[in-house]
Protein backbone atom coordinates (compact mmCIF):
# COMPACT_ATOMS: atom_id res chain seq x y z
CA UNK A 1 0.00 0.00 0.00
CA UNK A 2 1.17 3.20 -1.10
CA UNK A 3 2.11 6.21 1.20
CA UNK A 4 0.20 9.67 0.80
CA UNK A 5 -2.24 9.90 -2.05
CA UNK A 6 -1.75 13.12 -4.35
CA UNK A 7 -4.55 15.72 -5.12
CA UNK A 8 -4.91 19.01 -7.36
CA UNK A 9 -5.99 21.56 -5.15
CA UNK A 10 -8.66 23.20 -7.56
CA UNK A 11 -6.47 26.28 -8.08
CA UNK A 12 -3.74 25.36 -9.42
CA UNK A 13 -2.50 22.23 -11.82
CA UNK A 14 0.49 21.47 -8.81
CA UNK A 15 -0.21 17.97 -7.03
CA UNK A 16 0.05 18.22 -3.35
CA UNK A 17 0.55 15.35 -1.24
CA UNK A 18 -2.38 14.03 1.71
CA UNK A 19 -0.35 12.59 4.84
CA UNK A 20 -2.26 9.45 6.03
CA UNK A 21 -3.60 9.63 9.47
CA UNK A 22 -2.57 5.97 10.55
CA UNK A 23 0.75 4.19 8.71
CA UNK A 24 2.14 0.91 10.14
CA UNK A 25 4.89 -0.15 8.58
CA UNK A 26 7.10 -3.37 9.56
CA UNK A 27 5.34 -3.79 12.76
CA UNK A 28 5.91 -6.51 14.47
CA UNK A 29 5.01 -7.78 17.96
CA UNK A 30 6.02 -11.29 20.30
CA UNK A 31 4.34 -12.44 23.18
CA UNK A 32 7.08 -14.19 25.31
CA UNK A 33 8.29 -16.90 22.47
CA UNK A 34 5.59 -16.11 20.57
CA UNK A 35 5.30 -13.70 17.36
CA UNK A 36 1.80 -12.49 16.81
CA UNK A 37 2.63 -10.27 13.73
CA UNK A 38 5.10 -10.17 11.21
CA UNK A 39 6.30 -7.21 9.18
CA UNK A 40 2.48 -5.83 8.94
CA UNK A 41 2.15 -2.57 6.69
CA UNK A 42 -1.11 -0.58 6.79
CA UNK A 43 -2.41 2.46 5.47
CA UNK A 44 -5.19 4.20 6.03
CA UNK A 45 -6.27 7.24 5.26
CA UNK A 46 -8.37 10.43 6.19
CA UNK A 47 -12.54 8.88 6.19
CA UNK A 48 -11.52 5.82 5.46
CA UNK A 49 -13.38 2.28 7.10
CA UNK A 50 -11.30 -0.45 7.24
CA UNK A 51 -12.39 -3.51 8.09
CA UNK A 52 -9.29 -6.34 9.69
CA UNK A 53 -10.92 -9.64 9.29
CA UNK A 54 -10.05 -13.85 9.32
CA UNK A 55 -9.83 -16.66 11.63
CA UNK A 56 -9.39 -16.13 15.90
CA UNK A 57 -6.51 -15.93 16.67
CA UNK A 58 -5.07 -14.32 13.30
CA UNK A 59 -3.56 -11.15 15.13
CA UNK A 60 -6.43 -8.77 13.84
CA UNK A 61 -6.86 -7.42 17.46
CA UNK A 62 -3.31 -7.24 17.87
CA UNK A 63 -3.18 -4.97 14.81
CA UNK A 64 -5.73 -2.69 16.53
CA UNK A 65 -4.41 -2.27 20.00
CA UNK A 66 -0.99 -1.72 18.51
CA UNK A 67 -2.25 1.24 16.86
CA UNK A 68 -3.69 2.63 20.37
CA UNK A 69 0.07 0.95 21.99
CA UNK A 70 -2.58 -1.43 24.21
CA UNK A 71 0.32 -4.02 22.37
CA UNK A 72 3.21 -1.87 22.26
CA UNK A 73 5.30 -2.97 18.82
CA UNK A 74 8.51 -4.65 19.40
CA UNK A 75 10.18 -2.78 15.99
CA UNK A 76 8.25 -0.94 13.37
CA UNK A 77 6.65 2.26 12.59
CA UNK A 78 3.71 3.34 13.96
CA UNK A 79 2.75 6.78 12.98
CA UNK A 80 -0.52 9.18 13.55
CA UNK A 81 -0.32 12.09 11.17
CA UNK A 82 3.36 11.64 10.56
CA UNK A 83 3.81 11.93 14.57
CA UNK A 84 5.70 8.61 15.39
CA UNK A 85 4.49 6.51 18.13
CA UNK A 86 6.38 3.34 17.59
CA UNK A 87 9.37 2.02 17.58
CA UNK A 88 10.53 3.49 14.33
CA UNK A 89 12.60 2.43 11.20
CA UNK A 90 16.29 2.09 11.06
CA UNK A 91 17.91 5.00 8.96
CA UNK A 92 14.51 6.84 8.89
CA UNK A 93 14.84 10.33 9.00
CA UNK A 94 13.75 11.85 11.86
CA UNK A 95 10.49 12.68 12.84
CA UNK A 96 8.22 14.28 15.87
CA UNK A 97 7.60 11.80 18.26
CA UNK A 98 4.67 11.35 20.30
CA UNK A 99 3.66 10.43 23.82
CA UNK A 100 1.58 7.66 25.06
CA UNK A 101 -1.43 10.27 26.62
CA UNK A 102 -1.36 12.56 23.01
CA UNK A 103 -2.03 9.23 21.26
CA UNK A 104 -4.90 8.26 23.44
CA UNK A 105 -6.54 11.87 22.69
CA UNK A 106 -6.35 11.24 19.03
CA UNK A 107 -7.73 7.45 18.72
CA UNK A 108 -10.60 5.76 20.53
CA UNK A 109 -11.57 2.69 21.35
CA UNK A 110 -14.20 0.03 21.65
CA UNK A 111 -13.45 -3.25 23.03
CA UNK A 112 -15.73 -6.24 23.35
CA UNK A 113 -16.95 -6.05 26.75
CA UNK A 114 -18.10 -2.89 27.70
CA UNK A 115 -15.68 -1.86 30.84
CA UNK A 116 -18.63 0.62 31.87
CA UNK A 117 -18.54 1.89 35.87
CA UNK A 118 -21.20 -0.44 37.52
CA UNK A 119 -21.18 2.49 40.00
CA UNK A 120 -21.98 5.12 37.48
CA UNK A 121 -25.18 5.93 35.75
CA UNK A 122 -24.91 6.33 31.76
CA UNK A 123 -23.81 10.14 31.68
CA UNK A 124 -21.39 10.16 34.74
CA UNK A 125 -19.86 6.89 32.17
CA UNK A 126 -19.64 9.01 29.38
CA UNK A 127 -18.36 12.25 31.43
CA UNK A 128 -15.51 10.49 33.78
CA UNK A 129 -13.27 10.51 30.98
CA UNK A 130 -13.72 14.20 29.98
CA UNK A 131 -12.75 15.37 33.16
CA UNK A 132 -9.79 13.08 33.36
CA UNK A 133 -8.28 13.32 30.41
CA UNK A 134 -9.69 16.57 29.33
CA UNK A 135 -10.02 18.48 32.39
CA UNK A 136 -13.25 19.75 32.33
CA UNK A 137 -15.52 20.92 34.70
CA UNK A 138 -18.50 18.39 35.63
CA UNK A 139 -20.86 20.70 34.44
CA UNK A 140 -19.19 20.80 31.05
CA UNK A 141 -18.75 17.00 30.97
CA UNK A 142 -21.82 16.24 31.45
CA UNK A 143 -23.18 18.63 29.21
CA UNK A 144 -20.87 17.06 26.04
CA UNK A 145 -21.85 13.36 27.82
CA UNK A 146 -25.43 14.44 27.39
CA UNK A 147 -24.86 15.15 23.67
CA UNK A 148 -22.73 11.80 22.90
CA UNK A 149 -25.67 10.09 24.54
CA UNK A 150 -28.07 11.75 22.40
CA UNK A 151 -25.81 11.02 19.45
CA UNK A 152 -25.91 6.79 19.88
CA UNK A 153 -30.25 7.37 20.38
CA UNK A 154 -29.64 6.74 24.89
CA UNK A 155 -29.71 10.41 26.14
CA UNK A 156 -33.35 8.60 27.59
CA UNK A 157 -31.31 6.26 29.64
CA UNK A 158 -28.93 9.01 30.69
CA UNK A 159 -29.82 8.40 34.63
CA UNK A 160 -30.03 4.60 34.23
CA UNK A 161 -26.56 2.35 35.99
CA UNK A 162 -24.92 -0.30 33.34
CA UNK A 163 -26.96 -2.89 35.33
CA UNK A 164 -30.20 -1.48 33.89
CA UNK A 165 -29.50 -1.66 30.38
CA UNK A 166 -29.03 -4.31 27.71
CA UNK A 167 -25.56 -5.34 26.42
CA UNK A 168 -26.36 -3.21 23.15
CA UNK A 169 -27.23 -0.10 25.65
CA UNK A 170 -23.88 -1.10 27.65
CA UNK A 171 -21.73 -1.30 24.20
CA UNK A 172 -23.63 1.97 22.75
CA UNK A 173 -22.75 4.05 26.00
CA UNK A 174 -19.04 2.69 25.36
CA UNK A 175 -19.16 3.92 21.92
CA UNK A 176 -21.00 7.46 23.38
CA UNK A 177 -17.76 7.55 25.71
CA UNK A 178 -15.10 7.32 22.80
CA UNK A 179 -17.01 9.22 20.86
CA UNK A 180 -17.22 12.18 23.56
CA UNK A 181 -13.41 13.21 23.44
CA UNK A 182 -13.55 13.76 19.69
CA UNK A 183 -11.13 11.45 18.47
CA UNK A 184 -10.08 11.89 14.76
CA UNK A 185 -9.97 7.66 14.79
CA UNK A 186 -12.20 4.60 16.27
CA UNK A 187 -11.21 1.66 16.69
CA UNK A 188 -13.93 -0.58 17.40
CA UNK A 189 -12.50 -4.20 18.48
CA UNK A 190 -15.08 -6.70 17.75
CA UNK A 191 -17.89 -4.97 19.45
CA UNK A 192 -20.54 -6.87 18.95
CA UNK A 193 -18.95 -10.49 20.36
CA UNK A 194 -20.29 -10.12 23.52
CA UNK A 195 -23.93 -9.42 22.61
CA UNK A 196 -27.35 -11.39 22.06
CA UNK A 197 -28.00 -12.05 18.54
CA UNK A 198 -30.74 -10.04 18.52
CA UNK A 199 -28.84 -6.86 20.29
CA UNK A 200 -26.16 -6.65 17.40
CA UNK A 201 -28.55 -4.85 15.32
CA UNK A 202 -28.72 -1.98 17.44
CA UNK A 203 -24.90 -1.61 17.89
CA UNK A 204 -24.23 -1.82 14.02
CA UNK A 205 -26.75 0.64 13.43
CA UNK A 206 -24.66 3.04 15.79
CA UNK A 207 -21.37 2.12 13.74
CA UNK A 208 -23.32 2.85 10.47
CA UNK A 209 -24.11 6.26 11.94
CA UNK A 210 -20.62 6.84 13.10
CA UNK A 211 -19.19 6.10 9.71
CA UNK A 212 -21.66 8.20 7.66
CA UNK A 213 -20.33 11.12 9.39
CA UNK A 214 -16.68 10.43 7.67
CA UNK A 215 -15.12 9.38 11.26
CA UNK A 216 -11.93 7.25 10.33
CA UNK A 217 -12.68 3.87 11.98
CA UNK A 218 -10.59 0.75 12.23
CA UNK A 219 -13.39 -2.63 12.93
CA UNK A 220 -12.24 -6.13 13.62
CA UNK A 221 -15.17 -7.88 13.43
CA UNK A 222 -16.95 -11.12 12.33
CA UNK A 223 -20.40 -9.71 11.00
CA UNK A 224 -19.18 -9.59 7.31
CA UNK A 225 -22.42 -8.19 5.87
CA UNK A 226 -21.35 -5.39 8.16
CA UNK A 227 -18.29 -5.00 6.79
CA UNK A 228 -19.70 -6.04 3.02
CA UNK A 229 -21.42 -2.59 3.84
CA UNK A 230 -19.19 -0.31 5.15
CA UNK A 231 -15.47 -1.09 4.25
CA UNK A 232 -13.48 0.97 2.07
CA UNK A 233 -10.15 -1.10 3.02
CA UNK A 234 -11.03 -4.80 3.87
CA UNK A 235 -8.09 -6.44 4.91
CA UNK A 236 -8.13 -10.26 5.79
CA UNK A 237 -5.21 -11.78 8.11
CA UNK A 238 -3.58 -15.33 9.23
CA UNK A 239 -1.06 -16.02 11.14
CA UNK A 240 0.24 -12.75 12.30
CA UNK A 241 -0.03 -11.89 8.53
CA UNK A 242 -1.58 -9.80 6.29
CA UNK A 243 -2.72 -12.16 3.39
CA UNK A 244 -4.64 -10.25 1.08
CA UNK A 245 -6.28 -6.92 1.36
CA UNK A 246 -8.84 -4.84 -1.15
CA UNK A 247 -11.20 -1.82 -2.02
CA UNK A 248 -15.15 -2.04 -2.15
CA UNK A 249 -16.16 -5.59 -3.59
CA UNK A 250 -12.82 -7.09 -1.83
CA UNK A 251 -15.62 -10.30 -0.61
CA UNK A 252 -16.40 -10.75 -4.44
CA UNK A 253 -13.23 -10.78 -6.15
CA UNK A 254 -10.46 -11.89 -3.42
CA UNK A 255 -7.74 -13.41 -5.00
CA UNK A 256 -6.02 -15.49 -2.37
CA UNK A 257 -6.97 -19.39 -2.22
CA UNK A 258 -7.17 -18.73 1.62
CA UNK A 259 -9.35 -15.62 1.40
CA UNK A 260 -11.81 -17.53 -0.34
CA UNK A 261 -11.91 -20.78 1.62
CA UNK A 262 -12.42 -18.55 4.87
CA UNK A 263 -15.04 -16.30 3.30
CA UNK A 264 -17.15 -19.39 1.93
CA UNK A 265 -17.15 -20.75 5.63
CA UNK A 266 -18.06 -18.15 7.49
CA UNK A 267 -20.71 -16.19 4.86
Amino acid sequence: MSGGTVVTDGVSSAPRTVQPVIELRAINKTYGKTQVLFDIDLTIERGQHVVLFGPSGSGKSTVLRSINLLAEPDSGSLRIDGVEFGPGLPGAAAVKRGGRLELRRRVGMVFQQFNLFPHLCALDNVALPLRKVQRMSKAKAREKAAIALRRVGLIDRAANYPAELSGGQQQRVAIARALALDPEVMLFDEPTSALDPELVGEVLKTMREVAETGMTMVVVTHELGFAKEIGDLNVFMEDGRIVESGPRGFYDNCTSDRAREFLKAVM
